[in-house]
């Protein structure tokens, strides 16, 4: 008798890993946000986003910067293409979970076009030419649709803000629908990885240059409008309205 194909076997292993994690979770994925309270390990969220902060400003910020400098924007624009491309089968993958058919029959068209017109990714041509617009969906968003709470703010080790719910999410987008994860040639699959990491993170130096010294306290506003975005996220840019409150 065959054994069962590895990444199905994955997918659902990772799915009820998900949903387990999900089901502890102590919010609902609606109604008012409180930031504070899902803020349950402050201590040791406020630590990790120091040492996150300090790696950032003396590797992965330094690296973005070299690479920024010695790349030409025609290339870095490939790159980011083409990362972009392969990041619409999470999308695609993700509003299906979501049962979204009108959104995923777009993602698929996007990831189409791109991978043949657009020379395997390298160029976004579906954004050119208007074909479809460029969803933001991953498994996160997909555990919150399908109702479970957020569980908790967590600052992860390299990758920051997150919640218990969106950390069960990326492990299952990493290890069971990422085409980058799938890569069997592992020095080949962590430079991948890698030249995306310094890409999103040059792509954030323009943006960065116009808040950087605004911020009193970074903890705060970067926890904030996470859990923010996030909900907004999930309920497609139209998240319910909080619960009045009535004075005494």
């Amino acid at each position: 008798m065959n054994p069962l194909p590895a990444a199905p076997v994955r997918l659902l292993a990772g799915v009820c890993l998900a949903v387990l994690l999900g089901a502890c979770a102590s919010s609902p994925a609606s109604g008012e946000l409180d930031p504070e309270a899902l803020d349950t390990l402050p201590r040791y969220n406020r630590w990790m986003f120091e040492v996150n902060d300090t790696l950032d400003r003396a590797v992965v910020k330094p690296l973005a910067q070299g690479y920024q400098a010695v790349t030409p924007q025609f290339v870095d624009d490939r790159v980011t293409d083409f990362f972009g491309n392969l990041g619409d089968v999470v999308v695609l993958t993700n509003n299906l979970l979501q049962c979204k058919p009108e959104a995923a029959l777009g993602d698929l068209t996007r990831i189409v076009f791109n991978s043949t017109f657009g020379l395997l990714g390298l160029f976004d041509v579906a954004t050119a030419l208007s074909i479809s617009p460029k969803h933001t969906e991953d498994f996160g968003q997909t555990l919150g649709v399908w109702g479970l709470g957020e569980g908790g703010y967590l600052v992860l080790p390299l990758l920051g803000p997150s919640t218990w719910r969106d950390t069960a999410g990326l492990a299952v987008d990493a290890f069971n629908i990422d085409p980058v994860w799938e890569v069997h040639n592992i020095p080949l699959r962590n430079s991948a990885v890698a030249l995306r990491l310094v890409d999103r993170r040059a792509d954030l130096l323009r943006s960065e240059r116009v808040v950087e010294g605004a911020l009193l306290d970074r903890y705060t506003q970067v926890r904030d409008a996470y859990l923010e975005r996030r909900r907004s996220l999930i309920h497609d840019g139209n998240p319910p309205p909080a619960p009045r409150r009535f004075e005494e």
